[in-house]
């Protein structure tokens, strides 16, 4: 258990009345509830989470700021390439990060709450090119190569899968006849859960049922520490 009483229902409540009335015009006339029902637990979530997470990475990144930059994700979507223009995402997502700079740079923790459930993730979700880069040479080289079959191994015979993988094809430069050619063929490297039920995400119970997964998927978390450590990405 922590001090963590959970988040209040009307969380999901908001997240659900949002969802049918995603426009500026409702949001401005509800974002003193938006304050109250989402964001301030959601901070205080963050923090003490943060908190818990240091027993698994002691230099994890737990920003309070609301601008987008720390843990707390904006509620804003950014519409200028999206067919869909609803202005506001239905969900609040939080990040724990390890490494200065960008959180979506760095590997990391996550959490989703949407109206329905809630979602866990370890790893990172998007390689830009000097993650990509120094992630196919992690491949490729022998101690971390081995390491990440480990990894693989592990998280999955925990019950969660693997995703990332997106490239038909090895890229080029790199031997398609290599051992370990299949995981050259991915462009980000996470693994989560949903099964996070509505009862839970009220309860104090919260707190040790999300940290139970992310004990569980931390071996990919370290696995891309070591990555950056050895080869850089960022």
């Amino acid at each position: 258990m922590s001090d963590f009483p959970g988040f209040p229902v009307e969380t999901q409540l908001f997240l659900r009345e949002l969802r049918e009335n995603n426009n500026r015009e409702w949001f401005a006339a509800n974002k003193a509830r938006f304050d109250d029902v989402v964001r301030a637990p959601a901070l205080q979530w963050v923090d003490a989470m943060g908190e818990r997470l240091k027993q698994l990475d002691a230099d994890i990144v737990v920003d309070l700021r609301v601008n987008g930059s720390g843990s707390l994700m904006r509620a804003a979507r950014d519409t200028r390439f999206s067919k869909d223009k609803s202005p506001y995402k239905v969900n609040v997502a939080m990040m724990w990060w390890h490494g200065a700079g960008k959180k979506m740079q760095h590997p990391g923790f996550g959490m989703q709450i949407t109206p329905d459930d809630a979602g866990l993730m370890a790893g990172m979700f998007h390689f830009q090119k000097p993650m990509l880069e120094a992630y196919r040479q992690a491949v490729i080289d022998e101690e971390l190569g081995a390491a990440l079959l480990e990894t693989a191994n592990v998280v999955e015979g925990a019950g969660y899968t693997i995703s990332g993988r997106h490239y038909k094809t090895v890229p080029r430069g790199y031997d398609k006849g290599h051992p370990r050619a299949e995981w050259l063929k991915y462009n980000n490297f996470h693994a989560g859960t949903h099964d996070i039920p509505p009862g839970i995400i009220a309860s104090p119970q919260l707190m040790d049922a999300c940290f139970d997964h992310f004990e569980k998927l931390a071996p990919i978390h370290h696995w891309l520490v070591a990555v950056q450590e050895r080869f850089g990405g960022v």
